[in-house]
């Protein structure tokens, strides 16, 4: 690789570090900055209440008694306190939500508890983690394509990735997911490489570090296995053997948590993905997750025609380059190579393709697609890198690649902006949460406000309220076929998603009237 490689460049080799190191900095700012704006959407609540080591059985029980609730006994269910430990937490798992793998939860719960209870640090941890992914992805580009430039241009796309900043941002478990599958593909290319039981020990620990941190992790350790298979010939080499005993022994020490999944199935955790899509809709689909590894101005499937119509040319020519770079890795590179990069982008995006165009499903979305995404940026550094650089590239070739370069980050740069001004982006359902910012502001203008609703809309609405709502709110939560007892010295009554029941309980009974302010939120105005 390194022969190929010209010193007559467009730019000197010190000047390219710089100005990715320019991108690095610019990556870190846009992982920290504003990272409390967005709105803590249903699925990051659902994460806090994990980490608070609370059940969310407990949670209904001690919240719908129809007592005055304040924003602290709401948050008492979103961050760590004394009355739970480490071993509530995973019996919380274990009972209530299996698919989620414990250690991003525990380290998360941790890190809250030393660095305090907010928002901002709870998302914190996923973009301090997510600093890991630069010395992995630098390191896995230096192992499978022996060059240290290929790794700068790497972290260098990575570093302004929109889709990388979107779950730096996100109390989930993604960031944790990228660096575990980063650090696995190292660790198999080496052990690889040295052929030596501490090496295949390493790696072996890489796969239980993947393996508990997200439950399709599974998929890219089976796509390794495809991969050392093929590159073995199918032998029972040294290798072959080393690898099946480090792959086995990984397996051993997930299985544990694989049979509390069996044993506890949580099927509702993916009612999401059981409806129907059109042939066309899945297109469209698959083709705005690729397009977000480099361009992501948040276009949602709740914004206007108009606007996705807009981004179909950008979209087009994103695919093109992700296509021409991997057909240029496969012409250009070995076998190890290349083989590699395809095995790690097909690990999930292969089983997501089957399942959607095949079964009609939807279970594509960007951050289970994550390890394809990892796959296309490594082939798109390696194009960016051989074209630029390569011996074989004449002048103005160099040129337009580097101008292609630059327009692929300065895509990623202004998506980087543009998120970090938004309140809310497409990873946050604004198809569904959209008004929750709204509601928010129309409670809390009141001076002593009221918010009453049924015990069904604690988790995640009721919850994810209490994170935009003013400290002076308070709620009143009741059980199904209930009516909450009202006390006066409240200015402003508010019904939140309200059951017929509790509208025409409140009307009878109150001799109330209730203006609808929207779809979700109704005001009691006239006492008679």
């Amino acid at each position: 690789m390194k022969k190929q490689l010209s010193q007559n460049w467009i730019i000197s080799k010190s000047g390219l570090r710089f100005l990715i190191i320019i991108l690095l900095v610019l990556g870190i700012f846009f992982r920290f900055f504003n990272i409390d704006k967005k709105i803590y959407w249903g699925d990051e609540v659902f994460s806090s209440l994990r980490i608070s080591s609370y059940m969310q059985s407990e949670m209904n029980e001690q919240l719908s008694n129809g007592r005055l609730i304040s924003i602290e006994d709401l948050q008492k269910y979103q961050y760590p306190n004394p009355e739970k430990n480490t071993i509530d937490t995973i019996k919380g798992l274990i009972l209530e939500d299996s698919q989620i793998l414990p250690l991003y939860i525990l380290m998360t719960r941790f890190w809250v508890e030393l660095f305090g209870n907010s928002v901002a640090v709870t998302r914190s941890f996923s973009a301090f983690i997510s600093l890991l992914t630069f010395p992995c992805l630098y390191w896995l580009c230096q192992e499978l394509f022996e060059s240290s430039l290929i790794g700068w241009i790497a972290i260098g796309l990575v570093a302004v990735s929109p889709v990388h900043v979107v779950y730096a941002q996100e109390a989930r478990a993604y960031s944790l997911w990228i660096v575990a599958i980063l650090i696995s593909s190292l660790a198999l290319l080496r052990a690889m490489r040295l052929k030596t039981k501490v090496s295949w020990c390493i790696y072996t620990a890489t796969l239980v570090l993947g393996f508990y941190s997200h439950i399709f992790f599974t998929f890219v350790a089976i796509a390794q296995g495809i991969y050392v298979v093929a590159i073995e010939r199918f032998r029972f080499s040294k290798t072959s053997i080393y690898y099946l005993l480090s792959s086995f022994a990984g397996f051993i020490a997930f299985v544990p948590w694989l049979w509390i999944i069996i044993t506890n199935p949580q099927p509702e955790a993916v009612t999401w993905a059981n409806a129907k899509q059109t042939l066309f809709a899945s297109v469209a689909r698959w083709a705005g997750i690729f397009s977000r590894t480099f361009l992501d101005l948040g276009i949602s499937p709740s914004d206007p025609g108009k606007l996705k119509i807009a981004l179909i040319p950008f979209i087009l020519i994103i695919l093109a380059l992700i296509s021409y770079s991997i057909y240029v890795l496969c012409r250009r590179t070995s076998k190890e190579v290349w083989l590699f990069v395809l095995t790690l982008i097909g690990s999930v995006g292969l089983p997501l393709l089957i399942v959607d165009f095949v079964f009609q499903k939807r279970y594509a979305t960007s951050r289970y697609t994550l390890p394809s995404v990892l796959g296309i940026q490594l082939a798109v550094a390696y194009l960016f890198t051989t074209k630029i650089t390569s011996i074989y590239t004449k002048i103005w070739q160099k040129k337009f690649w580097s101008l292609v370069a630059v327009i692929v980050i300065m895509g990623g740069i202004i998506s980087c902006i543009v998120h970090s001004q938004a309140q809310i982006w497409w990873n946050n359902l604004p198809q569904k949460y959209q008004e929750y910012p709204k509601i928010a502001n129309i409670i809390s203008q009141g001076n002593k406000p009221l918010l009453i609703s049924d015990t069904d809309n604690i988790l995640p609405p009721i919850q994810m309220l209490g994170h935009l709502v003013a400290p002076k709110v308070q709620f009143q939560i009741v059980e199904p076929n209930k009516l909450p007892e009202i006390t006066n010295g409240f200015t402003d009554i508010f019904l939140f998603k309200p059951s017929d029941f509790l509208k025409a309980g409140i009307e009878k009974i109150y001799n109330s009237k209730l203006q609808q302010i929207n779809d979700f939120l109704w005001k009691i105005t006239k006492s008679t």
